[in-house]
């Protein structure tokens, strides 16, 4: 259930609406206002009032009028728009750190004690700051309750921070189109109170449980939603960005390697590569360069308990 409702879901909230009310006032002014100019020359001057027309030398003073009014607005707008977004780039030194992740087309967060997750986690007003990065393209990371949005640039790390004020569930898009599956891109912010904040990031046994449980397929299967591999394979044979994952395993497939086309059959080897280096060989039907190399990323325990998914996707 995402919450909505409230104007102080963080920090600049409250600030970001003042703003947008002030220059969406000052839009209605001047939109009511040269409505009604209009309609008063329209009807003034129209011709059976104004049979013969009349020339207008001007008026300086009106000139000036209309030249300081506007400038005083503009940088009265100015003003409310840079007094706002001063305080966004300055994140307190003793803020919680947490690193945001996006590639296409997921985001994942890393926090201060190792814990990974793919939703964010935030203990209720406590400032937060996230790092973001991306491994691919370009991102951006919006979170409208919160009034913030920040672009995420490969190869650049730039910093949002906020304080979250109400507890609850957030969205978070990506604002920036970023490829076919940009649209279902999205997660969460999820504010607790403290203490169970400091709970949930005390459970480190929630990764291991499926491993401990002697369900190694189901491990493999939580690795490759944290590392948003599901955005581009299914699992029920339907095509998306990828080939499905469903019967994959020990099957032959077509691939283009090096602009010629080969058979090959699917394998632990061919897993391995097609995670490491996924771009040397595309299967036929799907185009490269959509996927990134997850070598440093995807260990080789994480391969096995993959392939274990696989193989069982087959029985």
């Amino acid at each position: 259930m995402y919450s909505t409702t409230g104007i102080e879901a963080s920090n600049f909230a409250e600030k970001v609406d003042m703003t947008f009310i002030i220059i969406l006032g000052i839009c209605f002014l001047f939109l009511i206002g040269l409505t009604a100019i209009m309609i008063y020359f329209i009807i003034r001057y129209n011709r059976k009032r104004n049979p013969k027309a009349t020339p207008n030398e001007g008026s300086t003073k009106l000139e000036i009028i209309w030249t300081i009014i506007p400038t005083l607005l503009a940088m009265l707008m100015f003003y409310f728009g840079w007094a706002g977004w001063i305080p966004m780039k300055r994140p307190p030194a003793d803020a919680r750190q947490i690193i945001a992740t996006a590639r296409m087309w997921n985001f994942s967060f890393i926090y201060d004690n190792g814990k990974t997750s793919d939703k964010l986690y935030v203990p209720i007003n406590e400032p937060v700051t996230l790092k973001l990065q991306s491994v691919d393209v370009i991102h951006s990371f919006y979170i409208p309750a919160f009034r913030l949005k920040e672009d995420m640039v490969p190869g650049r790390e730039k910093v949002m921070w906020f304080i979250p004020q109400n507890e609850g569930s957030y969205h978070i898009f990506c604002a920036e189109y970023c490829g076919l599956r940009h649209s279902y891109m999205s997660s969460s912010v999820e504010v607790l109170p403290k203490d169970e904040f400091e709970k949930w990031m005390a459970d480190t046994t929630s990764a291991a449980t499926a491993e401990e449980a002697g369900e190694p397929e189901a491990a493999g299967l939580a690795i490759l939603k944290k590392n948003g591999c599901t955005a581009c394979h299914s699992s029920d044979g339907s095509r998306l960005v990828g080939p499905s994952y469903q019967g994959i395993w020990g099957e032959q497939q077509v691939i283009v390697e090096n602009g010629q086309e080969k058979t090959v059959t699917v394998d632990s080897a061919y897993i391995r590569q097609s995670i490491y280096d996924p771009n040397s060989q595309v299967v036929k039907g799907f185009q490269k360069g959509l996927m990134q190399p997850y070598e440093g990323v995807v260990t080789e325990d994480d391969l096995s308990k993959i392939i274990e998914y696989l193989k069982s996707l087959n029985e």
